[in-house]
């Protein structure tokens, strides 16, 4: 399958053409334009059979660009294509997964312009060239935003009125295509799955961002509602204080549209040197230019600051990863973020930073010999994971809804043989009070205190059979009566998790293993191969409640020999929908329908 992948940003365009046929990713042309001014742009190429080439072109503005495209590919011989994957900038909470571009899909995404106001309109010009010059060829939209939608709540949430946040008011991040491709990226390279991994994802270019992607998922993103919150950009500020709109307003007569225009176009690099430029920046810098100097202490600062607070975030780091054209090609600002981290078992090795090469998808590792954080910096390769998404959409045969019982879990606790003698005596035994749906599985006769810095429950169940380690499940509400944060994990999943004090009839134990149990679909294998499902895809599934209905997105099927196909939620997730017990659910989403 040939796909045609437009990355449209707000200074530059970057378009590549992939063969993602037979099992094979080739890369068949890579280019891009950017540096505009003077009525002209850079322009690199290059093919995979060796051809290329680069040069000053008469190209004003990206709009040139975007329409010079055809034309270029005829030229280089590139006369088919199969689809058209486009960047899109701003997919707000609706698109959660690449999606088809056409009458009802582009309105929507017209309508969070105010949002990206630099980027979803240069994509979305690239999309109506696309349409236009290839009206049969089916057009796919990735958006920046998706990736980042597993955010929690309050990391999403801003502390504003009711009313604000009914109205859309909240954070989204973005660079979501590029942090999740790296995040893979150095995830093969450490030789561990990512979602065993923390990662810090550094997307530093015009447009820069720090994302912080704890086992698998984005958590949290320096971005916020648009891209112009968090590290200092090519023309964009970053981080102010919102009183600063009150404030210019009183001392200068702005208005909030002017305010806005000029953090959007006139801050950043560019306000601090007179170039939205980083190789400008570095040049000036080394000649004595004290402003200039002054603006890469500032973007090393605040870059170095989200990484910190990213890594207190997850409770811990295991790899930093840099990426984006700052983050790929200045081993200096690399140097001056990772400076100062050594507290955090961040340490560069200096020689190995200086000599970076990507040839061939390279990864390398940058830290020292012996340092527990792994530092590694990559091309981001946005255009790749583009493709890889738009063809894994297109792959996905329509089929026919699959049904399957839904059951609410209350809290409970699943205990080690050894913390069983120390609960309830030596020799102790769980014995079973009642079968579960699950084979093998049971209530046991046993309960247990589960006790907090703040308060405590009472004859909690044990579930048995006992567990190598063992493990507390409790609802989100839960955890606030504990006095207790703890992470949504899927079972099993139990390092770093917080400790909990268990009280039993012959004695207590303080233990780890606290954990919102991550909500989770248990499949009979011959369920997955008949709806060809995988262990560990996540699916949406719809539950119609007490006729509210709700549906629940994120929901990892885990397959299991033996196992009795049922969806297990806990009682928020319950009571949120209206659920009650003998509730079915629909699953909907990619590949699946009603």
């Amino acid at each position: 399958m040939r796909i045609l992948v437009f990355n449209a940003g707000s200074s530059s365009l970057k378009f590549g053409l992939f063969d993602t046929g037979n099992g094979a990713e080739r890369h068949l042309l890579k280019a891009g334009y950017d540096r505009f001014r003077d009525g002209g742009c850079d322009l690199r190429w290059s093919t995979d059979d060796g051809r290329g080439g680069q040069g000053r072109v008469p190209l004003a503005d990206l709009g040139a660009a975007i329409a010079a495209v055809p034309g270029f590919l005829a030229e280089q011989g590139f006369d088919w294509i199969d689809a058209v994957g486009h960047r899109i900038a701003h997919g707000g909470a609706g698109f959660a997964a690449p999606a088809p571009l056409d009458d009802t899909t582009l309105p929507e995404i017209e309508a969070l312009t105010p949002l990206a106001p630099l980027h979803n309109p240069a994509n979305l010009a690239a999309v109506a060239l696309a349409r236009a010059t290839w009206p049969e060829v089916p057009q796919y939209g990735v958006f920046d935003t998706s990736f980042h939608l597993t955010n929690p709540a309050f990391a999403t949430t801003y502390a504003v009125p009711e009313v604000w946040r009914q109205a859309g008011l909240r954070r989204f991040g973005f660079h979501g295509t590029s942090h999740k491709y790296v995040a893979l990226r150095a995830a093969e390279v450490i030789g561990q799955p990512l979602d065993r991994l923390q990662v810090i994802s550094c997307h530093l270019g015009n447009g820069a961002s720090v994302c912080a992607i704890n086992r698998g998922r984005s958590m949290d993103s320096s971005m916020g509602l648009t891209p112009l919150e968090g590290l200092v950009m090519g023309t964009r500020s970053g981080d102010v204080d919102p009183g600063a709109f009150g404030y210019l307003s009183r001392e200068l007569g702005l208005s909030i549209p002017q305010i806005e225009a000029a953090l959007y176009n006139d801050s950043g690099l560019k306000a601090l040197t007179g170039s939205p430029d980083m190789r400008d920046a570095e040049d000036r810098a080394a000649a004595g230019d004290a402003a200039a100097q002054l603006a890469i202490e500032i973007y090393a600062y605040r870059a170095r600051k989200y990484i910190g607070a990213y890594a207190a975030a997850m409770g811990g780091v295991d790899a930093i990863v840099f990426t984006g054209g700052i983050g790929e090609n200045s081993a200096s600002m690399r140097r001056r973020i990772c400076d100062g981290l050594e507290f955090m078992g961040v340490t560069l090795d200096h020689d190995r930073n200086a000599r970076v090469d990507l040839a061939d998808r390279a990864a390398p590792e940058l830290q020292a010999w012996g340092a527990r954080v792994r530092v590694i910096v990559t091309e981001t390769a946005e255009q790749l994971q583009i493709a890889r998404e738009v063809a894994q959409a297109m792959a996905q045969p329509v089929r026919v809804a699959l049904t399957v019982p839904v059951a609410v879990s209350a809290r409970h606790v699943h205990l080690s043989q050894a913390h069983v003698e120390a609960l309830f005596g030596p020799g102790a035994t769980l014995t079973a009070e009642f079968p579960l749906r699950q084979p093998g599985n049971f209530g046991a006769h046993q309960k247990v205190t589960v006790e907090g810095p703040k308060g405590r429950f009472e004859n909690v169940r044990v579930l048995g059979p006992t567990r190598g380690r063992t493990q507390i499940e409790v609802s989100r509400t839960d955890t606030f009566v504990l006095g207790i944060d703890a992470p949504v994990r899927l079972s099993g999943d139990l390092d770093g998790t917080p400790r909990v004090r268990l009280v039993g009839p012959a004695g207590q134990v303080e233990t780890d293993g606290l954990i919102i149990a991550a909500r989770h679909i248990h499949m009979h294998p011959d369920d997955a191969a008949r709806w060809g499902l995988t262990d560990g895809q996540e699916v949406e599934v719809e539950v119609a409640g007490t006729g509210r209905g709700i549906t629940f997105a994120h929901t990892v099927v885990r397959i299991q020999k033996d196992a009795f196909t049922e969806m297990h939620i806990d009682t928020d997730e319950a009571n949120a929908g209206g659920i009650v017990a003998g509730a079915d659910g629909a699953l909907v989403g990619p590949g699946l329908c009603r």
